[in-house]
């Protein structure tokens, strides 16, 4: 037995010791927003203004470069919330361990609230317009975890001068809806809430999608969301302003990936994963923007270092504030399966090209998944390609096969349209490339594909989910079926 044994008035004695030291540090705000990219004005988006978010990027750090390390906002979010890679903690596969079998962290790995509370913090989740009243916070995390690591949805119920780590969490470009009559209820909202809405026919869409009356309407729409969340985030940043905190509170904004679209979440291509980050508060530097490479998970790594909290070793994440550190020379990314889906790809980025590896070359980008199918972007595309009324470059996401390889000159070609992987002038950039990933993939323990025993206990659940109509049931389960049968022929 331990000569030593703590009394109450001891534990006590600690945690007030804790909070003390804990109150002459900042408060941590993350306010992260789904399905959005950098559709910002103040990264240049000129068909809406986003006056709050240009504000607090002039007064902190914008990142122009800033990069997730998974498309879908489950395995992200796994990766952020710990600061390691989804595919090094097996959490890689969207919305895994849902059914019988369950996965757990590696020893050791913990998420970043129980480190915060460790060090005296108040943690809290919350949604938004609940204004942290009330729960709504997303913990879409694909692993085991301890429920108590949040103290309560509302910063605001913490102990006197004790500091807070919050997550907010604000829909995004979710608001828009899946459908076009959504699409056209979210305008109306619009005009009723500022007096306008974004003009369809002022839309600027991206050369790899036709020009489209469905599609310009729901890139309206998104741009209608983009200016909701701005108001949202004004919104916050008011409160934390009447109670006192904004002086002493460090804003995160971020999204977990890009846009909900064809090329977009879920999949590699800038539309993806490229995403935007501004950092704002006490001790951060005003009015400059970084070029360099960061990735999603770093953003654990800064907030720890901005609470004075140890960054563990084993974290894979930067603290990119740091005056040591060292900027990235190249960023990596990751999908795997997606609900129904199964998938396997993997991408490094440099400053200048993008190399993606497409582990199932045999299998369409577009593969069957209920989730994208239904939306009325997805359906008008499929339409337009079954009519052959897509150029070849729009085509090509659903087309029967895909390259398994593709190279991309950024710098030349931003849309990502002209695959360089065949090109001879570009072989030894392809061989680095490939070697940068390969790499990686070794170094990172890459885990790769799950068994199939926990993606039947998975769908289960998908399938036996009470929320589900009888059509969306026979959907997932002819989808469940085409994926066994690809499986199968690949062995």
């Amino acid at each position: 037995m331990s000569p030593f044994k703590p009394t109450i008035l001891t534990l006590l004695g600690w945690l007030i010791a804790s909070v003390v030291v804990a109150a002459d540090r900042p408060n941590i705000v993350w306010i992260i927003i789904d399905d959005m990219s950098a559709n910002l004005s103040c990264y240049g988006e000129e068909t809406v203004e986003t006056p709050h978010l240009d504000a607090l990027a002039e007064s902190g750090l914008r990142f122009s470069k800033a990069f997730v390390t998974a498309p879908v906002c489950s395995t992200n979010r796994s990766a952020f919330i710990t600061g390691m890679y989804q595919t090094t903690i097996g959490s890689h596969q969207h919305r895994s361990g849902r059914g019988e079998l369950k996965i757990h962290l590696p020893d050791g790995v913990r998420p970043i609230p129980e480190m915060f509370q460790e060090a005296g913090y108040h943690t809290a989740i919350t949604g938004w317009p609940n204004k942290g009243r009330d729960s709504g916070g997303k913990t879409d995390y694909n692993f085991e975890w301890d429920r108590g690591m949040y103290d309560d949805p509302d910063w605001g119920k913490r102990s006197p001068g004790q500091p807070f780590f919050a997550q907010i969490h604000l829909p995004g470009g979710k608001h828009r809806g899946g459908n076009i009559e959504q699409s056209r209820q979210f305008a109306q909202r619009m005009k009723e809430l500022f007096g306008e809405s974004v003009d369809p026919a002022k839309v600027t869409l991206p050369p790899y999608y036709p020009d489209h009356p469905v599609l310009r309407e729901d890139w309206a729409a998104y741009l209608d969301s983009v200016k909701l969340t701005d108001k949202f985030v004004g919104d916050i940043v008011a409160r934390l302003r009447s109670e006192g905190d904004l002086e002493n509170t460090v804003v995160v904004f971020m999204t977990d990936h890009g846009i909900s679209h064809a090329r977009g979440k879920q999949f590699l291509y800038e539309e993806g994963i490229h995403v935007p980050l501004i950092i704002a508060g006490p001790g951060i530097e005003s009015g400059k923007v970084r070029d360099d490479l960061v990735e999603h998970i770093d953003i654990a790594a800064l907030s720890l270092g901005l609470a004075e909290i140890d960054v563990p070793d084993y974290m894979q994440a930067k603290d990119i504030l740091s005056d040591e550190y060292e900027p990235r020379t190249e960023i990596y990314s990751a999908r795997d399966r997606c609900d129904e889906t199964v998938e396997h790809m993997r991408c490094v980025r440099t400053q200048e090209f993008k190399y993606i590896r497409n582990f199932l070359p045999n299998r369409p980008h577009m593969q069957p998944n209920r989730y994208k199918d239904q939306k009325s972007i997805v359906v008008a595309l499929r339409s337009l390609f079954e009519a052959k009324k897509l150029t070849e470059v729009q085509a090509r996401i659903f087309q029967p096969k895909r390259p398994e390889e593709e190279l991309y000159d950024l710098r030349n070609d931003p849309f990502e349209i002209r695959n360089l992987a065949d090109d001879p002038e570009y072989q030894q950039r392809l061989l680095s490339m490939r070697a940068k990933l390969d790499t990686w993939i070794e170094e990172s323990g890459d885990r790769g594909r799950e068994s199939e025993t926990m993606y039947d206990s998975d769908m289960a659940v998908y399938v036996n989910s009470q929320r589900r109509s009888p059509d969306q049931i026979d959907v997932l389960k002819r989808n469940i079926a085409l994926m066994k049968r690809w499986q199968s022929r690949s062995k």
